[in-house]
């Protein structure tokens, strides 16, 4: 993962030394874990100087809330996509992507993942980037949940995360892999179908409110 003496000198003239340094740490993650980091571990890793971390990020907690701000930007980007225009009407199926994109993303970036929802490494108190790009990726669940017209809507909301959060994190862990060896049947296929069962059995029937609008448009 070391880079060579020639492609240091590159990244400085170039002046990609913060994304450098982002990049590294998110392979580092991704092969030993959050504990290996350390602002000099992935300086070596990044091959640059043990102090060059320092003139973008003042400590480890600066970096991993880097990595936090860009994952939440990430899916905020990826949700928006599953669930489609927010004028648009919704449905249970709208539910079923949303839920789905969550745990694609995480699949797909699990270092971000496990560095967003763990506020005592990130310290977003002290890095506001990190709560406004966190409120941004929420902002798309919450804005779907209101094009639903469901009944009440914070608790659809809530649960909605709750689920995909959840599917998400035992992927990561290996549990959903277990379940399905232990059930024979194929893990992609079991995730599919739970995420299918929670746009069908969460209640998104209109609100009487919703309702009459809708008639009203008719």
């Amino acid at each position: 993962m070391t880079v060579n003496g020639s492609r240091k000198r590159e990244t400085y003239h170039h002046g990609s030394l913060r994304e450098e340094l982002v990049d590294a740490c998110v392979r580092l993650i991704e092969a030993e874990g959050i504990g290996a980091v350390s602002l000099r571990r992935v300086a070596r890793e990044a091959g640059v100087s043990p102090g060059a971390p320092y003139h973008h990020f003042p400590d480890r907690a600066a970096l991993l809330s880097a990595i936090s701000a860009r994952g939440f930007e990430l899916l905020t980007q990826e949700l928006a996509v599953a669930v489609g225009p927010s004028t648009a009407a919704a449905g249970p199926d709208d539910v079923g992507r949303a839920v789905a994109a969550y745990v694609a993303f995480a699949r797909r970036r699990p270092a971000h993942f496990q560095v967003m929802f763990r506020p005592e490494l990130s310290e977003p108190e002290k890095h506001p980037a990190v709560q406004e790009a966190g409120d941004a990726a929420l902002k798309v669940l919450t804005d779907l949940v209101d094009r639903l017209g469901v009944r009440d809507p914070h608790a659809l909301g809530i649960t909605l995360w709750a689920l995909g959060h959840g599917l998400a994190a035992l992927t990561l862990d290996g549990v959903l892999t277990q379940k399905a060896v232990m059930w024979d049947t194929d893990q992609d296929d079991l995730l599919e179908r739970a995420v299918r069962q929670i746009g069908q059995t969460l209640d998104v029937r209109p609100s009487p409110a919703s309702q009459a609008a809708n008639s009203d448009g008719g």
